[in-house]
């Protein structure tokens, strides 16, 4: 028996190497390619693990090679696709906006037309899952919830790209007939986030006694959700949801940002042994963001209505979970934060 061919892109991140774990583990009879370019935020040591699982296979390659995709799918035959694939810090988007245009929007491009000349039309069984951010929702200012009517108003060329990126899934859905669904998802923390986001940079930090650089007053406030959670809601949505809808996934767990500082901030005082308020006295207020939205808050209720999915941790639990996986992998972090892994990579995939 041929085993299905899923699919997954930017496996090698953050939320997608976590992914990648729970469909080799809990599917065996799917044979999961993990499709990564490998840029700073890639790190194959997320999958030490599950390396060597006989339906597993990575494959470096970057989305915005038209030709390489193709004939990725010519030969694979992929049956699913799960796209994490993605640029996005929002301050590297302010910096250099045309890596975001390239990666987000002209990689799904890509993604998207290789899907569909290799699928021809036949869809049975097949699927284009997009997996996208709160953020392209913009901001909210006097209460309420991101529903998945709420109009698109992106605020950061981050933002923007995977807005974009979302009305080119629809539209091929519409135009073409493939079978999607998106999601969208709010902040997410947990295991293996490179240290540029603000609770694995911050855990850093506060290790190495370094200073705390908290935006305008600290008052923006964002929706936290454990990495495991979301690739739980990933996992239900691909299997379960409906053909062109879109679910948003949330924690229903809103902080400001200087709120959520202070509670890593006396959890770390705890783990390291240090005097309570040690700590916090790292913290330091610097200029804001350009186009800083001030709050996300996602209204998960149409996925826990319909697919059944809730999130498992509250945050004071998902946080001691998580600076626990930080302090016991300082290994990881020293290398991450000292380049070696660039060139683990380079020696590894350079000549291939």
């Amino acid at each position: 028996m041929t085993k299905k061919s899923i699919l997954i892109t930017g496996g090698a991140g953050f939320i997608g190497s976590h992914v990648v774990r729970l469909f080799v583990q809990k599917y065996p009879d799917y044979h999961i390619f993990n499709l990564d370019k490998l840029t700073y935020a890639g790190n194959l040591k997320n999958l030490t693990d599950i390396e060597q699982a006989p339906n597993y296979t990575f494959i470096k390659a970057d989305l915005v090679d038209a030709l390489a995709i193709e004939s990725l799918f010519q030969k694979h035959q992929f049956e699913g696709v799960i796209h994490l694939a993605a640029e996005s810090h929002v301050d590297r988007s302010i910096t250099n906006p045309m890596d975001f245009v390239m990666t987000n929007v002209v990689g799904t491009v890509n993604l998207l037309n290789a899907a569909k000349n290799a699928w021809k039309a036949d869809f049975n069984n097949k699927l284009f899952y997009h997996v996208s951010t709160d953020e392209v929702y913009g901001s909210l200012h006097d209460g309420g919830f991101f529903l998945e009517t709420t109009p698109y108003d992106p605020q950061s060329p981050y933002s923007a790209s995977k807005a974009s990126s979302d009305h080119f899934v629809r539209a091929y859905h519409n135009t073409y007939k493939i079978p999607v669904v998106i999601s969208n998802c709010s902040n997410n923390y947990g295991p293996n986030q490179f240290p540029e986001k603000l609770i694995p940079l911050f855990i850093n930090n506060i290790r190495n006694n370094k200073p705390l650089p908290v935006y305008g007053k600290g008052e923006n406030v964002r929706d936290w959700l454990y990495v495991v959670d979301h690739a739980r809601a990933i996992d239900m949505v691909y299997h379960k949801g409906k053909n062109g809808e879109t679910y948003n996934i949330g924690g229903f767990n809103e902080w400001t940002n200087i709120d959520l500082i202070k509670v890593v901030c006396k959890t770390m005082d705890v783990k390291l042994g240090r005097t309570p308020g040690t700590s916090e006295q790292l913290i330091t207020y610097v200029t804001d963001r350009a186009g800083h939205d001030l709050r996300y808050a996602i209204d998960a209720q149409k996925i826990m209505r319909e697919l059944g999915w809730e999130p498992s941790l509250q945050f004071e639990e998902g946080i001691e979970k998580t600076i626990d996986w930080y302090l016991t992998n300082q290994q990881w972090m020293d290398e991450v934060t000292s380049g070696d892994y660039a060139n683990y990579y380079d020696n590894l995939y350079g000549n291939r």
